[in-house]
């Protein structure tokens, strides 16, 4: 029910060290707007299948997993062991399409 709270935070700041950043001719400049794209589409995908899902409501508190006692508990062991492991694989996932695509242009 929040585990899309940590990869969008890390899309947040990504994109914030991304508009504040002036090294673009390093490796991670050049490809950090991969990353970008990677985080916030599944972010925004997390998000609309929470919607579905009911876990996501319109009204406050917004999770329905806050309306019950000890719901904060579980939104936090959810982020550590589901948004938490999302997010390294996914900048595992950029950081080995990085390293090929770096490969590949240094050989052509």
């Amino acid at each position: 029910m929040a585990c899309f709270i940590v990869p969008l935070t890390q899309a947040i700041a990504t994109s914030v060290y991304r508009k504040h950043s002036t090294n673009t001719n390093s490796f991670i400049g050049r490809n950090l707007p991969t990353l970008e794209k990677m985080l916030w589409g599944g972010s925004v995908m997390l998000i609309v299948d929470h919607i579905i899902n009911g876990e996501l409501t319109w009204l406050f508190p917004f999770f329905t997993a806050l309306e019950t006692e000890g719901g904060g508990a579980v939104m936090l062991k959810e982020m550590l062991t589901v948004g938490l492991p999302m997010s390294i694989i996914v900048t595992l996932v950029w950081a080995a399409w990085c390293f090929l695509k770096e490969r590949r242009v240094a050989h052509a």
